[in-house]
């Protein structure tokens, strides 16, 4: 039989054939109604151009920054593909399909366009995977069905076709142990539930180790501090002088503060500079340092600085707030978003720990912990990254003491941190002492915020971090 054409209307089939003989209707499949497909076969599988989709946040191109696959190699659902990265973070693409990849049309560091062809991919024809409008060009997915590109550091439980083939064994996604990153739970977890129904065994959940505190007998003691441990050490890294000028695109993370700081300049800034006594607070973290690490979280003050500004913002919700752009209303943000800047090889970024108020000091501690582990291998979610409502800049790691900090918009207000200090001060008897001072620089934007309201805000940050037993009182 020459079949030129399959048509089906209104559950009516058509054909048109030049020469008929023999007729078998098994020799047809209808998948879809109303729908024109080919049903001569194809040996060599049909090739699939898989297309970067719209990923959110208005990103509209991404660099390629790493391939898992190359050119001959087989994939399956859900498989790593590539990692990608926008101004606003870094995103793993992964694979809708069972084939072979037979074209990359991207080198790494090079712009991949949303709506554009990622990967070309060879389907087996004869297993129906896709139909042919997938062969010409990738149909328009729902928001659901994109959901199989997975933000780094976002907070999915699995992809929809995990959720479906969970849904067909009548398994609740909530008994599921999730392997995947941020626990997702992977189309494996399935199958291995569904083993272990069988009598298989279920592999553990990748928790953090708990790493308990090591005998005062086996510490390591301390390095002696001395004044050759604090000359700066130049970056070990290979200079290379080749006499030319060099253009190089502004990509990633620099081109977010491009054009976050381009936006900040409309920003009439003022600043506010004071210095703390965390004489107490440094006697306060020493104890309970080994707790936090019983726990498995390394405990530094800057949850504490955070704690004691969400305090702060309770009694101060304007430093808290937003301006729109025609600056006539203000926005008070009732969560406590508070971010915190972080210098990495990728550029400068400001992950957020969501909902401070209503967080611990050791659940902040945990976040954070997370936070820096992800920024410094570049994994850090859109999610991670936006909502922040307040930062704080912790220069003092480098060893800054003062800095004019640059208000990140929407956002209203700002903290620079310096390093920690010992310095002679005087106590209520006229006695000199040792006391562990810390400068902080404030900036404000003066649309809103003046100076007395900021003035207020940073002694009372300053009471709780002076007097870390006063958090108590108003902790909840």
């Amino acid at each position: 039989v020459c079949i030129h054409r399959v048509r089906s209307c209104s559950g009516i089939r058509f054909i048109k054939s030049k020469y008929v003989c023999v007729f078998d209707k098994s020799a047809l499949k209808f998948s879809h109604q109303q729908r024109l497909f080919r049903t001569s076969a194809v040996s060599c599988g049909q090739i699939v151009q898989f297309k970067l989709s719209d990923i959110g946040e208005g990103i509209t191109e991404v660099t390629v920054k790493e391939w898992y696959i190359k050119e001959g190699d087989s994939v399956s659902q859900f498989d790593s593909i590539c990692e990608v990265q926008s101004d606003k973070a870094s995103v793993t693409i992964t694979s809708r399909y069972d084939g072979i990849i037979r074209k990359l049309h991207y080198n790494l560091d090079e712009i991949a366009y949303v709506g554009k062809p990622l990967v070309d991919i060879e389907i087996d024809a004869s297993k129906g995977v896709a139909p042919e409008e997938d062969v010409v060009e990738t149909p328009p997915m729902s928001h659901e069905e994109h959901t199989h590109q997975e933000i780094k550091g976002h907070k999915t439980l699995a992809t929809p076709a995990v959720r479906r083939l969970a849904m067909e064994n009548n398994i609740k996604l909530s008994e599921v142990v999730g392997t995947g990153k941020d626990n997702r739970i992977l189309k494996e977890d399935i199958l291995n539930y569904l083993a272990k129904q069988t009598g298989a065994i279920l592999p553990p959940s990748p928790k953090a180790e708990i790493i308990p505190p090591l005998p005062k007998s086996e510490a390591v003691p301390a390095a002696p501090k001395d004044k050759a441990r604090k000359i700066p050490v130049p970056v070990s890294r290979p200079i290379v002088f080749s006499g030319k000028d060099k253009t190089e695109p502004i990509t990633g993370f620099h081109k977010a503060m491009v054009k976050t700081m381009s936006a900040a300049l409309k920003i009439p800034h003022f600043g506010y500079c004071d210095e703390i006594d965390l004489t107490q607070l440094v006697q306060l973290r020493e104890e309970l340092k080994p707790l936090a690490q019983i726990r498995g979280v390394k405990l530094s003050f800057m949850p504490f600085f955070i704690k004691a500004a969400s305090l702060g913002l309770l009694q101060y919700p304007i430093l808290n707030a937003s301006l729109d752009e025609s600056c006539q209303n203000v926005t008070y943000k009732a969560s406590h978003n508070i971010g915190v800047a972080m210098d990495t090889e990728q550029g400068l970024i400001v992950p957020n720990v969501k909902n401070v108020q209503v967080c611990s000091v050791f659940e902040i501690a945990s976040e954070l912990n997370r936070l820096q582990s992800l920024g410094s291998a570049g994994q850090l979610g859109t999610n991670d990254l936006t909502g922040g409502t307040f930062t704080l800049s912790n220069i003092g790691t480098i060893g800054g003491t003062y800095a004019k900090p640059v208000i990140l918009p929407p956002e209203v207000a700002i903290g620079a941190l310096g390093k920690i200090q010992v310095l002679p001060r005087f106590n209520g008897k006229g006695e000199v002492f040792k006391a562990q001072i810390m400068n902080v620089s404030w900036s404000a934007d003066h649309r809103i915020i003046d100076g007395a309201t900021m003035a207020r805000f940073s002694n009372l940050w300053k009471s709780y971090l002076e007097n870390p037993a006063s958090m108590l009182l108003d902790l909840k």
